[in-house]
C-alpha cells in the first residue's frame, strides 16, 4: 500500500451504502476496500493495513458487536466507525463500549458521511501524535478532569451536586475537527437524548460536526457567552467552556454506557 494514500474498509450488506461510501471518499482520493458482511471484512481487516474502518451494525453472518470483539481479541487496532439505524443508536452507544470510535447514524447524506469520515482519519492522525508527545513534557495536551465522564472522544459531562448535569465537548474531538467558525446550539428546555447530536459545529473547512450528547435530558441553562465567542470551547473546553446545563432524565442507566474521563 502506498503511505501516502488514506485505507478506509468499508462494511454492509446494502450495495448503495457501498457505492455511496466509495463515491464520497473516492471524491478526496480515499481507497475504498468493500465487503457485504462481517466475515469478509474481518479476513480484509487482518491481511491488509487500513487506516479506518465503517462497519454496519446489522450484518448477515455476525453483527458488528462481534466483528469489534474479533478484532480486539487478535489485538488489531484498526479505528472503527459503526454505522446504524436510528432505531438501534442506543445499541451504536454500546459500540463505544466494545471499541468503536465513533458511529454513523443512517440514513446519512453525503455530507454527513464526509464529516464522519474526516473525523475518523483526523482521529487516528491526533491519537498517533498523542502517543509520540507522551515523551514530550512541551507538547500541550489538555486533560480531562477524572471526575467526568465521556461518551467516546467527543463529549463529556458532569454531575453536580443538586443533581444537575454540565455538558461539553472534548479537547480531541476539537482537535480533530480543527478550528471553529460557528456553534449553533439548541434553544432552552429543549429536550435532548443520549446519542443523538444537541449542537453543531461548523469548522473553518466549512464541514459541520455534530455534538452527540453524552446524557438525555432538558436544558435548563445555555452557555451564551459561545454566541459571541465561540473559541471559548477551543481555550477552555471543560470549564467555561461548556454547552449546557441539563435536568438528566434516566441518568442511573445512561451513566452506565459513559467511561471515566482520564485522557
Amino acid at each position: 500500500m502506498d503511505k501516502s494514500k488514506k485505507y478506509l474498509l468499508a462494511i454492509d450488506d446494502e450495495p448503495v451504502i457501498l457505492e455511496a461510501i466509495k463515491r464520497v471518499a473516492g471524491s478526496e482520493g480515499w481507497e475504498v476496500a468493500t465487503a457485504a458482511d462481517a466475515t469478509q471484512g474481518f479476513n480484509l481487516a487482518t491481511k491488509n493495513a487500513y487506516d479506518l474502518c465503517l462497519c454496519d451494525i446489522k450484518l448477515p453472518d455476525m453483527d458488528g458487536f462481534q466483528f469489534l470483539e474479533k478484532l480486539n481479541e487478535i489485538h488489531n487496532p484498526l479505528p472503527v466507525i459503526m454505522i446504524t439505524g436510528c432505531a438501534t443508536v442506543e445499541n451504536a452507544v454500546k459500540s463505544l463500549d466494545f471499541g468503536a470510535i465513533d458511529y454513523l447514524p443512517k440514513p446519512f447524506t453525503a455530507d454527513e458521511l464526509l464529516s464522519s469520515l474526516y473525523r475518523g482519519f483526523r482521529y487516528v492522525e491526533a491519537t498517533k501524535k498523542t502517543q509520540n508527545a507522551k515523551s514530550n513534557t512541551n507538547s500541550l495536551i489538555v486533560p480531562c478532569p477524572s471526575q467526568y465522564k465521556s461518551l467516546g472522544y467527543a463529549s463529556w459531562c458532569f454531575v453536580d451536586r443538586d443533581g444537575s448535569v454540565k455538558i461539553g465537548v472534548s479537547f480531541l474531538f476539537l482537535k480533530i475537527i480543527g478550528a471553529i467558525i460557528k456553534i449553533n446550539l439548541l434553544p432552552l428546555e429543549s429536550e435532548i437524548k443520549q446519542g443523538f447530536s444537541c449542537a453543531e459545529i461548523e469548522a473553518e473547512n466549512g464541514l459541520i460536526h455534530p455534538v452527540i450528547t453524552p446524557l438525555s435530558g432538558q436544558i435548563i441553562r445555555i452557555n451564551d457567552q459561545l454566541t459571541s465567542d465561540p473559541l471559548i470551547v477551543e481555550k477552555d473546553p471543560y470549564f467555561q467552556g461548556w454547552l449546557y446545563i441539563i435536568v438528566p432524565q434516566n441518568l442511573n442507566y445512561e451513566i452506565n454506557h459513559l467511561m471515566v474521563c482520564n485522557q
